[in-house]
């Protein structure tokens, strides 16, 4: 049996091209996939747990169980500390955010970690064993700084020059004393590191006298894990040790954990891609079949069993799958090495590419379990095909109506979907997800099941703007996709899946993207909104200060103040200026009065009002840490708990200052006065200090800044599906090329009657174009349903959302699927215009 199946694959190997071709894509998205995403994880922890072997014992500080923001640890106690035995060097640190501008005032740097240091040299030698200079030196005075090699290089900095670096409290331009190159965990690509004199970081990132961590390096001999216990004996309440292998070992694990996300998101979308080939795969072996049913039943007749004419087809399906899945293997390895090499040296650490056995293993029987099931179905239809019948030249296929068992319980599936994903739309409440989760598969598989039927009224539909645009050929295209329904759907089933995925996509995204913007038009009234330039930058009261010097201006910071129980439930109070707020934020006040805030009273949203209990007028007790009072209720208004700028809780900042004194700046709203111009955007960034930490946006900046990342991520995802589109364009290819295969004395014949060879390949085309307009139509109708109802969910905690249907983003959908069908039809069309008038003749 196995040189059997041998035999017939080699026999039939042009038309198994596009099955072998469709395996090898899936698999090779799938193992490129999950290399590089390995691959990735392992750079990522390897840099960042490099240099934590250099470091035996880490102090460091722990967190307020208050939410309040430690002091530190004081600098002398690294002194006491490097008398422990075993202890080599101990080394103050003082981390916090710098960012470096060019020369022209812009912020360096393409990754979100702009980190700020103290070069803390210790021994003999005076040197700081973290960082190795390639020129220059450590800063030996304030206004001085180093800069790690890659930065100095974007900014054509050399020893000598002036640079401006910013750190949130107060831009400066210093001296640069050195270029050095540093661990991993300190420097991350694209990112930047700024040394400082101990002195200056401690006044920048810290307060003087005090340190954020200390590092100990051990003598030759001497255990970490013992060096940490004699450690731990000496420490301040507050403060903890822990192994640089241990530090290691976590932040290895985070860094990996981080890239995972992107891995199964690739990993998701190349099995959606193998998911669509195995449509490719099955209406090619049911082709195949079909053109072999005389072969087949002459086994039968030689005295092969049904099982065993079976398993010849399997081990057919199980040649052509290992085949292109061996080559989709190393294809897809060389599609990690080139990601690693171009994406990898862009956003993340690259390294030498991770071939796990168990992924290469794993996609190879994967790629080959693929293809057999999808050949198992047609090949179990052989089975039951008469020997006698065979022989005869006649082959009956089963027709694609209401009464068919499959169009049956694909109708019944459907039915249960739908009504399963609108109960998780409108009435499921927490488990809503899930349900429609549910629904979802029940709905894909009933339609999957119900496509042969749809696509007559489908392409009778067209039939009269077909008579209209091409009366001949639209006729003609139209009778030959209705001839065979079960392989028009399951051609064009590959298309509704990939358009289904993106139809969703672009609902629930314009969606989200449509209640960001107006959510942000509706909240923000000011002009400007000054936020950190980088994640890991802070605003103080200071930044609102200097912008309020600005003439004209009317600011507000928003300073969020944290560990709070108002009422014995637990809170964040964000202080603003009673006196601006009203012109720099909307209030919907649905009961009371903001002047309330000003008299020491707070605003509450009405979502955490209804949440607590609470009203107008109720006096409620304060406290945060040992620090008590009472504050009543001043007014309720309208608030999404989603809103970037409105606060759930907010109150004077003369109210917050009892609390705390050094609440966190989340940002500086500021309105100037008459319009905003360039002239006043470069006022405000002067009187800011041209700080290149501080990022100043006007109003079009906001909304694009809380919206523009669903683009983005709809962007990456429409890239994915690419390939399952990619994949249903190799199917319809191969539909159409074994069907003019198939239909060669017809086409003689119409040749024959007059049919020229340009009007045979317009109705080849007209054909692939029914097919696609019937695979794209479904899945956008389906995806959207699905877009709805997902989005459904979210109406009752984001006030506000409300379903868009963006119609260019789904005509575009359309539009690439139209064009991919075209673009798969042309090799076919031309194959068909070659016919002969002879073959009408010729005996079949």
């Amino acid at each position: 049996m196995f040189r059997t199946a041998l035999r017939n694959v080699l026999a039939h190997k042009a038309r198994l091209l596009m099955t072998a071709v469709a395996v090898v894509l899936g698999v090779a998205f799938a193992v490129g996939s999950l290399v590089f995403s390995q691959t990735r994880s392992s750079a990522a922890a390897e840099q960042a747990s490099a240099g934590y072997d250099r470091i035996a014992v880490n102090v460091g500080v722990d967190a307020a169980p208050d939410g309040r923001t430690p002091t530190g640890l004081d600098e002398r106690l690294a002194s006491r500390l490097a008398r422990i035995p075993g202890v080599a060097h101990a080394a103050n640190r003082v981390d916090g955010s710098a960012a470096v501008a060019d020369r022209t005032g812009r912020l360096l740097g393409d990754g979100d970690s702009h980190r700020g240091s103290n070069y803390a040299p210790v021994g003999p030698a005076r040197t700081d064993a973290a960082y190795r200079f390639t020129t220059g030196r450590g800063p030996a005075h304030d206004d001085e700084i180093a800069l790690d090699a890659a930065t100095a290089a974007r900014g054509s900095y050399g020893v000598g020059d002036r640079v401006r670096v910013g750190t949130g409290q107060a831009a400066a331009t210093y001296r640069l004393s050195g270029v050095f190159r540093s661990d991993g965990h300190r420097l991350t690509d694209g990112g930047t590191l700024t040394l400082f004199t101990t002195r200056t970081a401690q006044r920048l990132f810290a307060t003087p006298g005090h340190v954020q961590s200390i590092e100990l390096t051990a003598k030759s001999g001497t255990a970490a894990p013992e060096l940490a216990a004699r450690v731990d004996r000496l420490l301040p309440k507050g403060a903890s040790a822990a192994t640089g292998a241990m530090l290691g070992r976590i932040q290895a694990n985070l860094a990996s954990s981080d890239q995972d996300t992107m891995g199964q998101i690739l990993l998701g979308f190349s099995l959606v891609a193998l998911f669509v080939a195995a449509f490719l795969i099955s209406n090619t072996f049911t082709m195949l079949i079909g053109r072999r049913t005389r072969e087949l039943a002459l086994l039968r007749l030689l005295g092969a069993s049904a099982r065993q004419v079976r398993r010849i087809l399997l081990a057919e399906s199980v040649l052509v799958g290992a085949a292109a899945a061996a080559l989709g293997l190393t294809v897809g390895v060389g599609v990690a090495a080139a990601l690693n090499q171009f994406l990898g040296a862009a956003d993340s650490p690259a390294g030498p590419l991770v071939l796990s056995p168990a992924t290469l293993l794993g996609t190879l029987l994967l790629g080959t379990a693929t293809t057999v099931v999808a050949a198992w179905l047609p090949a179990r239809r052989a089975m039951a095909i008469a020997p006698v019948t065979a022989l005869t030249g006649s082959e009956t296929q089963a027709p694609a109506t209401a009464r068919s068992p499959r169009t049956a319980v694909g109708a019944v599936l459907t039915a249960i979907g739908i009504l399963t994903v609108v109960y998780g739309a409108v009435g499921a409440g927490a488990d809503a997800r899930t349900v429609i989760g549910v629904g979802t598969l029940f709905t894909v598989v009933g339609v999957l099941g119900l496509i042969p039927l749809l696509a007559r009224p489908f392409v009778a539909s067209l039939r009269p703007l077909l008579l209209r645009l091409s009366p001949v050929h639209g006729v003609l295209a139209t009778r030959n996709t209705t001839r065979d329904l079960r392989r028009t759907g399951a051609t064009a089933a590959a298309l509704t899946i990939a358009l289904a995925l993106a139809s969703g996509l672009s609902v629930l995204g314009a969606s989200a993207s449509h209640y960001l913007e107006r959510a942000t038009t509706h909240d923000f009234t000011a002009d400007y909104l000054v936020k950190p330039a980088v994640d890991s930058a802070r605003l103080t009261a200071a930044n609102a200060q200097a912008a309020a010097e600005m003439p004209g201006a009317t600011v507000s910071g928003l300073d969020q103040s944290t560990g709070y129980q108002l009422g014995g439930t637990s809170s964040v109070l964000t202080g603003v200026d009673p006196a601006a707020v009203s012109r720099l934020l909307r209030y919907d006040i649905t009961s009371g009065s903001l002047d309330a805030l000003a008299r020491g009273r707070i605003a509450v949203a009405d979502y955490k009002a209804e949440e607590a209990g609470w009203h107008v007028g109720q006096t409620l007790p304060l406290r945060r840490g040992e620090t008590t009072g009472k504050v009543t209720i001043g007014a309720i208004y309208r608030a999404d708990p989603q809103s970037n700028l409105l606060p759930s809780i907010t109150a004077a900042d003369s109210l917050i200052a009892r609390y705390d004194k050094t609440p966190h700046t989340h940002a500086v709203l500021v309105a100037v006065k008459g319009d905003a111009s360039p002239a006043t955007y470069s006022a405000l960034t002067h009187a800011l200090g041209d700080d290149p930490v501080l990022a100043v946006l006007d109003r079009p900046a906001v909304e694009a800044e809380y919206s523009a990342g669903i683009g983005d991520q709809l962007d990456v995802f429409y890239a994915l599906l690419t390939m399952a589109a990619l994949i249903a364009g190799l199917g319809i290819t191969n539909t159409l090329a074994l069907s003019v295969l198939e239909r060669q004395k017809e086409i003689g014949t119409l040749r024959a009657v007059g049919l020229a060879r340009a009007q045979v390949t317009r109705m080849i085309r007209w054909e692939a174009l029914i097919v696609g307009a019937f695979g794209a139509t479904l899945g956008t109708v389906l995806g959207v349903f699905l877009g709805w109802a997902l989005g459904h969910t979210l109406q009752e905690t984001v006030t506000g959302y409300t379903l868009v249907l963006p119609w260019g983003r789904l005509a575009t959908g359309v539009a690439a699927a139209m064009t991919i069908a075209l673009l798969a039809s042309l090799w076919p069309a031309r194959k068909a215009s070659r016919v002969a008038i002879t073959t009408a003749t010729s005996a079949t």
